[in-house]
């Protein structure tokens, strides 16, 4: 068997690369694995939907979880900011009509 980082040699039954200290181990972390677009305007517009996604992907494949996080986490921003832009809106108007 041979490391994937370094190239050496290294006996079948190794965990860790003598050579390069790499882990040998096969991980559970899906090989299609690559940050997602989709997930992260999904997660932008529904921060619920990113966030659930987050926690289905996160340990199958982390790139698609990150992006899923971080569109929600956008959505979420955006929607904090918008509600408080509406709020001082409303309360302005509000208090003008008793003012």
């Amino acid at each position: 068997m041979f490391c994937p980082k370094c190239g050496q040699e290294v006996h079948d039954e190794a965990i860790v690369c003598v050579h390069c200290g790499c882990s040998l181990k096969k991980s559970n972390i899906a090989e299609d694995d690559a940050p997602n677009t989709g997930f992260t305007v999904l997660g932008a517009f529904f921060p619920l939907v990113g966030f659930i996604l987050y926690l289905v992907y996160h340990s199958s494949s982390p790139q698609k979880a990150k992006s899923a996080g971080k569109g929600a986490l956008i959505g979420l921003i955006i929607s904090v900011v918008l509600g408080c832009l509406w709020g001082g809106l409303v309360g302005t108007m509000m208090a003008s009509l008793y003012y």
